[in-house]
């Protein structure tokens, strides 16, 4: 008897700090909502013969049962997506677009007809976006700096200083870039990290103070302010709460969304 294929599934991507990935959804659509804890990423997805553009999330996004159907996608390191869409990222905070409502209709129907014809849409999107670049260029080597530093655990202030960029330009930057101030992105990464931590067996104490975080008092309430549960909720099996990333996203704006069998969030190595 054949190994069954895990309906998620995921692979790094060419474009630097990009997660390819491919969701197909159960014949029996869940019962549940599903949240989606905020990653400091956006992410393009094709759905439902729709393309569909998720924006940087400050808070837990929920997903309804009935919006959960199978696409695939490319999520984006945070920063990127703003370079490749040519929106900056803050006007897509906490939302989910249709790319034709961000593009000329020209343009959409050109990059539809491409995933239409390609034997494996989720490959089509990758080279779109590795031949959009190609156009664009990169993004700010300063908002890869930002990013990095920030990932690491810096401070805003120690980050402004690294960068080279004083603290209102370092706002501006970080709006258009990631959807929100640096204070934002460093507090959803630093979660992102703990949640990590956690997921290799280190107790939540411990993985709270790796993290960045002044105690395990202090994750509780990140945890509750940005994820909108709790550690024990979130990591209860079976539980439909808590998948960050392309793992959690898996459709939004048709919002489809995680899969439940999915231990982990995707993207956890490239956000954490």
């Amino acid at each position: 008897m054949s190994e069954e294929r895990p309906r998620y599934q995921e692979r790094p991507s060419r474009l630097p700090g990009a997660v390819v990935w491919t969701w197909d959804a159960p014949d029996r659509p869940p019962r549940e909502p599903r949240s989606v804890l905020p990653d400091g990423c956006m992410d393009l997805i094709r759905t439902g013969g729709r393309l569909v553009v998720a924006g940087p999330d400050t808070h837990a996004f929920q997903v309804a049962p009935g919006d959960r159907g199978s696409c695939a996608a490319i999520r984006f390191a945070p920063g990127t997506a703003p370079v490749l869409l040519g929106v900056p990222a803050h006007e897509l905070r906490d939302h989910r677009a249709e790319l034709a409502d961000l593009w000329p209709a020209a343009a959409v129907r050109r990059l539809t007809e491409r995933l239409d014809e390609a034997a494996d849409p989720a490959a089509a999107l990758e080279r779109f976006a590795l031949d959009r670049i190609a156009e664009t260029g990169p993004p700010d080597p300063r908002t890869v700096a930002v990013a990095e530093a920030l990932r690491r655990g810096g401070s805003v202030a120690a980050t402004a200083a690294e960068t080279g960029l004083g603290a209102r330009r370092l706002h501006r930057l970080s709006l258009a870039a990631f959807g929100y101030g640096p204070k934002t992105l460093a507090r959803i990464l630093r979660l992102q990290r703990a949640l990590a931590l956690i997921r290799t067996g280190l107790p939540y104490a411990e993985a709270a103070c790796a993290a960045g975080c002044t105690d395990q008092a202090h994750l509780v309430r990140e945890m509750r302010a940005l994820a909108g549960t709790t550690l024990g909720a979130y990591f209860s099996p079976g539980d439909p709460v808590g998948v960050a990333g392309a793992a959690g996203e898996a459709g939004a704006a048709g919002e489809a969304g995680a899969n439940s069998e999915t231990p982990h969030p995707s993207g956890s190595s490239t956000t954490a």
